[in-house]
């Protein structure tokens, strides 16, 4: 429990340190007052000011918040509402793309960081009638080396590397039983049949070895920005999926992704990073999301007035829409809280 705790509000420290540190530079070199600069919700617990803002860290820990001077209103002297409509929608997305960027930092670092990866021979075991697969010719028994190039070192690789390329071709090497080899091209589908796959195959590894592996900063770096790159292609797909119903829709509150982070925390600093490189990226695109209460939603209005060729909503009734959002959406973190906490009572966990 207490490795739990730790690793999760380390976590969220960091996720939403950088989520708001982004609003927080904008709005300073926008000429936006910042009031208040929180670390949680309140009610406060300690805070200090500084020049023309107050830092805070509050008792829900929840989040995070940069309270800048007149968000919806115009007549208040330093406000973000103030300024133009692209500085305005600039300030609303930074934390977002902070979120976006932390990424490529936190895997160059689980890179360097000492690890155990899992090595061995990736084979087909079973192929599907009619499958990807089995039209371009990949048989029962064929070891899968390469595919677009990059090794095949276990069944993670494979799994990834075809979930990020549904739709399109992809060239596969495979070692058939008679020790040949050859290159075949394939399409993972966006639409397989129920226990199929993508590709219409069952893979098992064999001679599985742990290896412990660390890179220095050199090959860290480009590795890392490719490994973010590769995350943002599979997040698109897994988002796509769910909403053509392909793939279930998977959600936790903060009591599951606590459980989560806790059980990551448990394989090694490394894991724990990459995983903090995908809440990041899923913090960003839920603040991107144009509902009220979140960036998304704030920048909505703004664009709503430049198609309305600058006439605006007014503050009284644009504030009343972000605070009913704001409502309706700590009641949906209590619903799947709640669904969280009944799981968790139950004895099922949140990680295979």
């Amino acid at each position: 429990m207490l490795i739990t705790m730790v690793a999760f509000l380390a976590v969220l420290v960091v996720l939403v340190i950088a989520h708001e540190l982004g609003h927080f530079f904008t709005a300073k070199a926008s000429g936006v007052r910042v009031d208040e600069f929180g670390l949680g919700f309140p009610p406060r617990l300690l805070s200090f000011k500084k020049g023309e803002t107050r830092y805070s860290l509050n008792i829900v820990p929840l989040g995070g918040f940069v309270k800048m001077a007149g968000e919806e209103d115009p007549g208040v002297p330093g406000s973000l509402a103030s300024k133009g409509i692209a500085t305005r929608i600039m300030v609303l997305s930074a934390g977002s793309l902070m979120n976006f960027l932390l990424p490529f930092l936190l895997f160059s670092i689980a890179f360097m960081v000492p690890h155990n990866a899992v090595s061995g021979q990736v084979f087909i075991k079973e192929v599907a009638p009619g499958s990807p697969a089995e039209r371009a010719g990949i048989r029962p028994g064929d070891q899968v080396l390469e595919i677009d190039g990059n090794a095949i070192l276990n069944v993670g690789d494979l799994h990834r590397t075809v979930q990020s390329n549904l739709g399109n071709e992809i060239t596969v090497l495979v070692r058939s039983a008679d020790a040949t080899e050859k290159q075949v091209r394939v399409t993972p589908r966006w639409r397989p049949p129920e226990g199929q796959g993508a590709l219409g195959v069952v893979i098992e590894m064999q001679t599985p070895t742990l290896v412990r592996q660390s890179y220095p900063i050199w090959q860290a770096i480009p590795m890392g920005a490719q490994e973010m790159i590769e995350t943002f292609v599979l997040f698109k797909n897994v988002i796509i999926s769910m909403i053509a119903g392909v793939a279930p829709v998977a959600v936790a509150g903060p009591v599951g992704i606590a459980q989560i982070t806790g059980e990551v925390a448990k394989a090694g600093l490394s894991p724990l990073l990459e995983f903090s490189a995908f809440l990041s990226i899923n913090l960003a695109i839920i603040n991107i999301f144009p509902l009220p209460a979140l960036d998304g939603g704030r920048i909505a209005f703004v664009l709503l007035e430049w198609v309305r060729r600058g006439k605006r909503i007014s503050p009284k009734t644009e504030g009343l829409v972000h605070l009913i959002g704001f409502a309706m959406l700590m009641a949906l973190v209590a619903v799947i809280t709640y669904r969280d906490i009944l799981r968790i009572i139950s004895g099922d966990g949140f990680m295979p």
